[in-house]
């Protein structure tokens, strides 16, 4: 016997991600990080706090310091401010509507419904029904997803816009645009922009109900519509953000396609995605995000030279791919 070329690490971080996830839900769910709101507390005292044991506390306080979201010295635990900005309620930037998505969805976030999603090339989210119109037939639902994505959107919504020069257009589509975070976002940093939110009808709704907390409604309406079936409405800028990834190739082609042909010339085209590397063989947090939706969708992530590609192909110019924020990146061209 031999001694290995390489030591575990690899393989023990692999095995045990999902741990951390967990870790992380428990904790979320136990409103751990706003017990912290009123300032530090030693391991007994957040014990006390959540009704908990004073072992599972210290764990739940040693892997959330791990993860970034505490920092202890002598015994004593505050919020970082990654917690801060991502872990209390009242952040804009608040990621509870992920973690609770991830809570209400566990049964399918398993190795059995993977498993059966590798093996049928099959979602089985809700049961194996169409995503996007299990949201439309059920309200609960829809609402719970436009959270989800909504928090998982909002810091990135703020980035992007900042990148590229949005100084001469005029309105904004938001194609599936869910709650609105990017055209919240779009509208912040660009007072010559308003925007419409184009998605099913019950999104619309509460799209709405985000634009009128911001204050934004004079400058982002709503329009309920069907976007593989109907014109896409008058605008000088589509922007699709997490829409490319849940659909196959070609109708990620098609939806290009038809934008550049409902765009004015010189309007703009721009796709938000967590991106791969071009010989695909990382980043591994996109390749874990495309392996989710086998579980979700019938789509995958995409490299920037394959996005480039499809707005080359649909006649796009000036095509540019940027990192935005964190692992999200646009592709962008000019008709």
């Amino acid at each position: 016997m031999h001694p290995p070329r390489n030591d575990d690490l690899r393989l023990v971080q692999a095995v045990d991600a999902s741990m951390g996830t967990l870790a992380l839900l428990v904790a979320h769910d136990l409103k751990l990080f706003p017990a912290f709101r009123e300032g530090p507390l030693t391991v007994v005292q957040l014990g006390a706090r959540l009704g908990i044991a004073e072992r599972p506390a210290a764990a739940l306080l040693s892997i959330a310091e791990a993860q970034g979201f505490l920092r202890s010295a002598d015994g004593v635990y505050r919020l970082t401010p990654l917690a801060e900005d991502y872990l209390l309620p009242e952040s804009p930037t608040y990621y509870g509507g992920m973690l609770d998505l991830r809570i209400a969805t566990s049964s399918f976030n398993s190795f059995d419904a993977l498993k059966r999603a590798v093996l049928s090339d099959v979602a089985p989210a809700y049961g194996g029904g169409e995503l996007f119109e299990s949201n439309a037939e059920n309200a609960s639902r829809a609402e719970t997803f436009t959270r989800a994505m909504h928090s998982r959107s909002m810091a990135a919504a703020l980035a992007w816009p900042r990148l590229i020069d949005l100084s001469a257009n005029r309105v904004m589509l938001d194609i599936a645009g869910g709650s609105g975070a990017h055209s919240i976002g779009a509208a912040h940093a660009w007072p010559n922009l308003n925007c419409v939110v184009y998605d099913i009808k019950q999104i619309c709704v509460l799209a709405e109900q985000y634009v009128k907390s911001e204050g934004l409604s004079e400058r982002i309406g709503t329009q309920p519509g069907n976007m593989w079936q109907e014109p896409l409405p008058s605008a000088d800028l589509h922007f699709y953000s997490n829409v490319y990834h849940d659909w196959p190739h070609e109708k990620c082609s098609f939806l290009t396609r038809k934008s550049f042909d409902a765009l004015p010339k010189g309007g703009r085209l721009v796709v938000h995605e967590m991106l791969y590397d071009d010989d695909k063989k990382g980043p591994l947090e996109t390749a874990i995000y495309s392996i989710t939706m086998l579980l979700w969708t019938e789509g995958r992530q995409y490299s920037g030279r394959e996005l480039s590609e499809m707005m080359s192909d649909a006649g796009f110019r000036e095509i540019e791919v940027k990192r935005s924020f964190g692992l999200w990146s646009i592709v962008t061209g000019i008709k």
